[in-house]
């Protein structure tokens, strides 16, 4: 079985190429319906920026060095590999610790292969999906984009990404503005992308959001990061460039073993600070907190 899709994800050009694979497994993306796109003549231009990932269960992706680190997908760790032709293998498990996938790429991540390895449907999505999240982070992390680790409300026509560690309410807190704000709308609700363009930066829906099935291909340009913190009162204060750049830092999806990806990324979220407001809400999960964070940076973005 050969199957080819096409997606365009934030303006970024994506194929998938399913080669050697189970009936069904296919259509295991189905939170990327929203960006399939039919392509006319080649997809992918020689010489673009685009991601080409198969998916072959037949494809001998042999584990060939030490582990040099593990990535945090979510609170699963996915062990990182480096070849000996500079590029990187991972094995993707579950919360359990089952082995769902196993993905090797390019140096640029340019070109990936993923081979499924459990029989249940869902194990097999999920292995699917976390592969192709960290390929598109780290393949288009050139092109000042990054997958943030955010809940993204919109209002106004401006997109709002609450920040924060999981657990934390930033779920809780785009909830809250949809119940006391008038006109808002969820963007996504765990990992929405920012790109950078002309200097001004815009915020786009992606397929990965979480426990939330939040898959639009919808964008807005930014209003503001706001940085969540659960406290006693409320209270809000714009942050300094530096406290700015660090809150951006831990939450972005970046391969602190890739000297490339993580400078690209620290450019980037540089470019962002530079041009983006970025908050720090100390809250209560009420409709107060909610309306004295869209007054504040509503106000000032």
């Amino acid at each position: 079985m050969n199957n080819q899709k096409c997606y365009i994800v934030a303006g970024h050009k994506v194929a998938i190429i399913y080669n050697n694979v189970s009936s069904g497994d296919e259509a295991l993306l189905t939170n990327f319906d929203p960006f399939l796109v039919k392509p006319q003549g080649d997809f992918i231009l020689p010489g673009e920026v685009a991601l080409t990932l198969v998916v072959d269960n037949q494809a001998d992706i042999a584990i060939s060095s030490d582990e040099i680190g593990q990535f945090d997908c979510g609170g699963c760790n996915h062990g990182v590999y480096q070849t000996a032709e500079g590029g990187y293998q991972f094995e993707v498990s579950n919360v359990q610790g089952e082995l769902c996938s196993t993905m090797e790429s390019n140096p640029d991540f340019t070109q990936c292969r993923v081979k499924l390895h459990h029989a249940m449907p869902s194990m097999k999505r999920y292995g699917l999906n976390n592969a192709m999240m960290m390929a598109y982070a780290f393949c288009f992390s050139s092109c000042d984009t990054v997958l943030v680790h955010a809940s993204v409300i919109r209002k106004d026509g401006y997109g709002y990404l609450m920040i924060a560690p999981s657990g934390t309410g930033k779920s809780t807190h785009t909830h809250l503005w949809f119940e006391n704000i008038p006109g808002c709308d969820l963007m996504n609700d765990d990992n929405p992308i920012v790109r950078l363009i002309d200097g001004q930066a815009h915020v786009y829906g992606s397929p990965w959001s979480g426990k939330t099935p939040c898959y639009r291909n919808v964008q807005a340009p930014v209003g503001a990061f706001v940085r969540i913190q659960q406290r006693p009162r409320n209270e809000i204060r714009r942050l300094s460039p530096l406290d700015a750049y660090t809150e951006l830092l831990t939450s972005m999806s970046n391969m602190k073993w890739d000297r490339r990806v993580y400078t690209h990324v620290v450019d980037t979220i540089i470019k962002i600070v530079a041009c983006v407001g970025i908050y720090e809400l100390g809250c209560l999960p009420n409709g107060e907190a909610a309306r004295l964070c869209y007054e504040t940076v509503a106000a000032k973005k």
